[in-house]
């Protein structure tokens, strides 16, 4: 699974998180379920064809830890951020959105909903 760079272009990063770019159904499915943590620096993207309430909702279930959930839209601005805790069983972002940035908590606060974010190849 090939891996992307997230820089937020409003606010720039220190560091970029370093995030697994999930496009295929197996790889959104699974996500981040049954891991023991997540580095402060890493995370995962999960990947759809366009933007949608819907196809972006996220779950809960299975995870050990928290996160911060970014949804950006097509045009690469954060439409909603929200600490996702676990078991929350669905969590909808508040406009439509083509990615879902799955985030250590602790990076809640590096982005806010207009800011713009860039993908880069690793």
């Amino acid at each position: 699974m090939p891996h992307v760079l997230i820089q937020n272009s409003t606010r720039p990063l220190q560091q970029p998180i370093r995030v697994k770019y999930c496009r295929d159904f197996f790889s959104k499915f699974r996500g981040l379920m049954l891991r023991a943590r997540i580095d402060q620096l890493e995370g995962i993207l999960l990947v759809e064809d366009r933007d949608s309430r819907l196809d972006t909702a996220i779950h809960m279930l299975f995870m050990r830890f928290d996160i911060a959930a970014v949804w950006i839209n097509s045009e690469m601005a954060v439409v909603d951020v929200r600490l996702a805790r676990k078991w929350q069983p669905v969590i909808t972002p508040a406009k439509p959105a083509r990615f879902v940035l799955e985030v250590h908590p602790q990076q809640i606060s590096s982005f806010a909903v207009g800011d713009r974010v860039e993908f880069a190849n690793v």
